[in-house]
């Protein structure tokens, strides 16, 4: 079974920037779209984003333009720039390997997420 390890949460100023990591212990499928996800204290887990083998990337309309997907398969590590963050991207987020098209379903048990607080 993969162990997923997210880090490079915080706390941040709004308008401030992260960049979360998330580390496979063992090798993420190389056919296979990663997401990452967050949730928010009370509310359900959603996906943030989400990147194929291919490097097409996919994201919610509210962080689009702020956050930026990537991924390094021989490294077994898949990235979230956040910039421009405000106080509602503060959750905690977590990584996962798709097992759907839509991502909706994932592969793995999940991490222990890293959390991001947006405050003044």
């Amino acid at each position: 079974q993969v162990q997923l390890v997210e880090s490079g949460g915080g706390l941040v100023q709004p308008g401030g920037s992260l960049r979360l990591s998330c580390a496979a212990s063992g090798s993420i499928s190389s056919i296979n779209a990663m997401g990452w996800y967050r949730q928010a204290p009370g509310k359900q887990r959603l996906l943030v984003a989400f990147i194929t083998t291919g490097g097409s990337t996919n994201y919610v309309d509210s962080v689009k333009g702020r956050f930026t997907i990537s991924r390094d398969n021989a490294k077994n590590t898949v990235y979230l720039q956040m910039n421009s963050l405000k106080p509602e991207d503060t959750a905690r987020y977590y990584c996962n390997q798709c097992k759907s098209p839509s991502c909706t379903v994932v592969a793995f048990s999940w991490g222990q997420g890293t959390q991001v607080t947006v405050s003044s």
